[in-house]
This record gives C-alpha cells, sequence and structure tokens, in this order.
C-alpha cells in the first residue's frame, strides 16, 4: 500500500514538472516572436527578409530588391539610408570625362561655346565642360568646400581644342591674353584647366572684380585697385579654395586656374565626338 503511495506522488511530481518545462517553452517562444518583431528589423520595409535585415545591421551592403527597384543598403548607422554610387567606372587620372557626371551641382556656361565672349563669334561646337579625370576630382572637392560657404562654382571655359585655340589666336594674337598656339598653345588644351567663377546656391553670380575675359587690369590678382569690398571677398574666397584643392592661380586672370598635375596636349580629342557617342 506504501509502495502504491509513493507511486502515485512520483507521478504527480513528474507530471507538474513537465506541465512546467512545456509552459516555460511556449513563454520562451512568445518571448523570442515578439523579439524578432518588435525589435530593430521592424523599421524595415515589409518585403526584406531577416537575411537583409541582419545584413543591416552588421554593416554588410546588399542589394534591395523592391517594387522592381534596385537600392544599395548602407550600414543602418549611417543616416543616408539607401544610396548609390553615381559612377563606378574606374579612370586613370588623364581620362577625359565630362565634368556634370561627376560634380551634378555645378554650373557649366561655356563662353566660347555661344556669341558671348570677347570675339563675339562661336568658338567651339560642344555644350558641355570637360576635363581630365584627376582635375575633376580637385574641382569636387573645391565645390564641396564652397558649398559649405554657400557657394558654388560656374564653370566659363576647360578643355579647349587645338583649333578653337588657333582661332582665338587668329582674332587676338596678343600673348598676354590668348597663348600662343604656334608656342605650345594653351593650358586648356591639356585638359587641367579651368575658368571659374562663383555663384550662390541658387544658381546667381555674385560680384567679383571683373566679368569674363576682361582685358583690362582689374582682371589681374591684385585686388588693390577694386572698390567693391564684396567682389574682393568673394574672389579671394575662390582663389584661397581652389589653391587649397591642388590648382594654380594664373596671376593676370582671377577666373583662370590649372591643375598642379599637368598632362600632355590633347590633339585629338573631341568633346563634340563624346557628347553625340554619349
Amino acid at each position: 500500500m506504501e509502495n502504491k503511495v509513493l507511486n502515485k506522488s512520483r507521478c504527480r511530481q513528474l507530471i507538474t514538472a513537465a506541465c512546467f518545462l512545456a509552459v516555460s517553452l511556449a513563454i520562451l517562444g512568445i518571448s523570442l516572436g515578439i523579439g524578432f518583431s518588435g525589435g530593430r528589423e521592424a523599421s524595415l520595409p515589409e518585403n526584406v527578409s531577416a537575411s537583409h535585415a541582419v545584413a543591416k545591421r552588421t554593416g554588410v551592403h546588399q542589394q534591395f530588391f523592391a517594387g522592381g527597384s534596385t537600392t544599395s543598403a548602407v550600414s543602418s548607422s549611417d543616416s543616408t539610408a539607401f544610396t548609390t554610387a553615381p559612377n563606378k567606372v574606374k579612370h586613370k587620372k588623364s581620362d577625359f570625362v565630362r565634368v556634370r557626371e561627376y560634380i551634378p551641382d555645378i554650373e557649366v556656361d561655356l563662353k566660347y561655346a555661344t556669341e558671348e565672349n570677347f570675339t563675339g563669334k562661336v568658338i567651339y561646337d560642344f555644350s558641355d565642360a570637360w576635363l581630365r579625370y584627376g582635375t575633376v576630382m580637385k574641382l569636387s572637392k573645391a565645390q564641396e568646400k564652397l558649398k559649405e560657404k554657400g557657394m558654388r562654382l560656374k564653370i566659363w571655359d576647360a578643355f579647349r581644342p587645338v583649333n578653337a585655340q588657333f582661332k582665338l589666336w587668329k582674332i587676338c594674337p596678343d600673348a598676354r591674353y590668348v597663348a600662343n598656339p604656334n608656342k605650345g598653345y594653351s593650358s586648356h588644351s591639356r585638359g587641367n584647366t579651368v575658368d571659374v567663377t562663383l555663384v550662390d546656391m541658387d544658381g546667381n553670380e555674385v560680384a567679383m572684380p571683373t566679368a569674363f575675359d576682361d582685358f583690362t587690369k582689374l582682371a589681374d590678382r591684385n585686388y588693390s585697385d577694386i572698390k567693391d569690398k564684396t567682389a574682393v571677398s568673394n574672389v579671394k574666397l575662390l582663389e584661397k579654395t581652389m589653391s587649397g584643392c591642388g590648382f594654380r592661380p594664373y596671376y593676370g586672370e582671377w577666373w583662370h586656374f590649372s591643375d598642379s598635375d599637368v598632362f600632355g596636349v590633347a590633339k585629338k580629342f573631341s568633346p563634340a565626338s563624346s557628347e553625340k557617342d554619349g
């Protein structure tokens, strides 16, 4: 009789333990479910899988395909969540590239592509600015620094083909203002030189010492004869920024800057052909 009582007691203990274990597992399962759906992954789009959530948390870059479009996921610590690189093509410093493909917010107003220059004639037949890739990278740094000051760059002239230089020389054979193409061409024909001014964030040109292609002494870098203090402040900001990013300023023209990296004259490169192909 005593054995039967002991056996019943042990059974009750085993049943109680089993029930306790079952309840514990149930609670644990519910907790795990709540933990996944209520954690950091809950902020992800519904069509992003758990593996993508882990990638986001650990900083692994993956491609998300949402609604038929492709975006690049970055670490959740990055405030710019989903971004893509504008251009993944690898270039040598000497390669010619279209400036606005790498600096989309730069202004371009090529004066020699219009009649708005000292000759009153169209000098070359393309409308976008082209430079060496290495030069564009330096120009991009200058643009970013200027934007911190509420300014941006506007390009008046960049790469200038050799035949365009001969046109300018024929019209104005004065080495003070136009490089003699019979004696080494212009640095513009090397693709490392740019004529620039400043604009505000809305694209409006700001005060500068002179207009483009001014042939007076007011255009040089001796600013003591400039009465407009705002113009002096602006041109000094441009010169300081460009110099700090690897450009050499030309004394005779406040708008003229050459990359400290020198390239050969590009006798065969044609921006007009490149723009048609692109």
